[in-house]
């Protein structure tokens, strides 16, 4: 625990000012954190960033990234965002022939989903910041306060299981825990900042996000107990891994702005 405290600390040390800021340094560091995201997931099944399907995927997930605010720059570019992903994808499946099929068509596959899975996500954190920065910190404090209530209560009153297959330490009294949390955090917003929502609306918000937030964490759950690993990497000590710490917003950040609050 000591060691997840000093961790947060330093990680909101270094990172706090460059999410206030915004601009460039933070699309800069939302690019850092999505190619290790990538390079975390390809590392779990046995593939590696540093290869040519590796740097494709790479490439694709920067392509995935690109922010809108910057598109200016892309003007006299003839190729949408679109058709530079089907190239990405034909090459990968080109180079399944060139190894002879030492990678695979599923290897290929894993390294397209896998760029879109962390690609969208982060995304649509560099649009969630765009959009205001109370809308970060909106959605960092429910997701918090998700995972925070769902711990607590379970371990104080879960009796049934969610998902055992799964997570097995996860209970249906957590999880709904976990919402109520975030729904009081919600009203707290609605109280204390200027948050552009109606309060039916943030409230209705913020339990779809709570939910889909835990299932973002359950697809990661899902899929290392598939890899069998324990975390989706060490870079972050008592923490884990990137994905580790964005499993959740990584479905809550385009579902955030699905539903356009601003």
């Amino acid at each position: 625990m000591k060691q997840r405290i000093i961790t947060g600390v330093v990680a909101a040390a270094l990172f706090l000012p460059i999410i206030i800021y915004g601009g460039l340094p933070f699309v800069l560091v939302t690019y850092l954190l999505a190619s290790i995201g990538l390079y975390e997931l390809l590392k779990m099944k046995g593939l590696t960033l540093f290869s040519p399907y590796g740097l494709l995927s790479l490439l694709f997930l920067w392509v995935i990234l690109f922010p809108q605010q910057y598109n200016e720059f892309l003007s006299d570019f003839y190729y949408s965002r679109i058709e530079i992903a089907i190239a990405f994808i034909l090459l990968l499946l080109t180079y399944t022939v060139l190894t002879k099929n030492r990678y695979t068509f599923e290897d290929a596959a894993f390294c397209v989903l896998s760029a879109i899975y962390v690609g969208i996500g982060f995304y649509f954190l560099i649009e969630t910041r765009e959009a205001g920065l109370i809308y970060i910190f909106y959605s960092l404090f429910i997701i918090w306060a998700t995972d925070s209530g769902a711990y607590f209560i379970g371990k104080a009153m879960g009796k049934n299981k969610l998902l055992p297959e799964i997570s097995p330490n996860k209970t249906v009294e957590g999880s709904i825990g976990g919402v109520v949390c975030a729904m009081l955090v919600a009203a707290l917003f609605l109280i204390f900042t200027d948050i552009k929502a109606a309060p039916i609306t943030l409230l209705g918000v913020t339990l779809v996000l709570s939910v889909f937030g835990q299932l973002g964490d359950l697809v990661q759950s899902a899929y290392k107990r598939h890899f069998n690993v324990k975390d989706s990497g060490k870079i972050l000590p008592g923490h884990g891994g990137i994905l580790d710490r964005f499993d959740s917003l990584l479905f809550v950040w385009p579902l955030l702005h699905f539903f356009h609050l601003w």
